[in-house]
């Protein structure tokens, strides 16, 4: 882990990606950013030492974040860094509200997991892991507004997202510490939910 850290390309990526987020902050708290991205390959440096994986976890949200695109992080990083990148992007569906696209979105999400090679898995699950950690610390400290800071403010959808995801990533990945902490953590957010019958219900809105 420390070899990748300390490599030029990874402090070349840690600056472009602090650049990209800099004008913004988590969800609901005030923290900058570009926090999560480097917990996030933190998260995946933990399960492989492979440079390119743990650069695009660093800037997994830069194209679907910032001003950047593809082109920046291919010719910058080279085109597996760009293309893993991609592989994490989301259609926002930007001319719509994302409150109304909030399911389709996280159902492709889950559809390209499935059918996803076992770099993009990793940095996954370095993103959702460093994601759930952040949602229980805060939850703890404000139960009673916590959802309204997202587009979704069902938490039982919320639960369906992650646990799916969970699933689909336990697959490959349940023998690292990383996928036996986001375990333990959608339960203890979430508790046992019966996926089948919240998916139904997200499909009657």
């Amino acid at each position: 882990m420390v070899k990748v850290f300390a490599g030029k390309r990874y402090c070349e990526a840690m600056n472009f990606a602090a650049f990209a987020h800099r004008k913004q902050m988590r969800k609901g708290v005030d923290i900058p950013y570009i926090i999560h991205p480097i917990e996030c390959s933190m998260i995946v440096a933990s399960i492989t030492q492979d440079e390119d994986v743990v650069i695009a976890a660093l800037l997994h949200d830069v194209i679907e974040d910032t001003e950047f695109g593809y082109e920046d992080i291919k010719e910058r990083f080279g085109q597996r860094v760009a293309d893993l990148v991609q592989g994490e992007t989301e259609d926002k569906r930007l001319d719509q509200a994302k409150k109304h696209t909030w399911a389709v979105r996280k159902k492709e999400t889950i559809e390209q997991l499935k059918e996803a090679d076992l770099d993009s898995k990793i940095i996954c699950l370095g993103d959702k892991l460093s994601n759930i950690r952040a949602s229980v610390r805060d939850y703890e400290g404000n139960k009673e507004d916590f959802w309204q800071r997202f587009n979704q403010t069902d938490p039982d959808f919320q639960g369906w997202y992650y646990e799916r995801i969970r699933d689909i990533l336990s697959e490959e990945l349940s023998y690292t510490d990383a996928w036996k902490e986001y375990d333990e953590l959608c339960t203890s957010l979430f508790g046992d939910l019966d996926l089948d019958e919240v998916e139904k219900r997200l499909n009657e809105v």
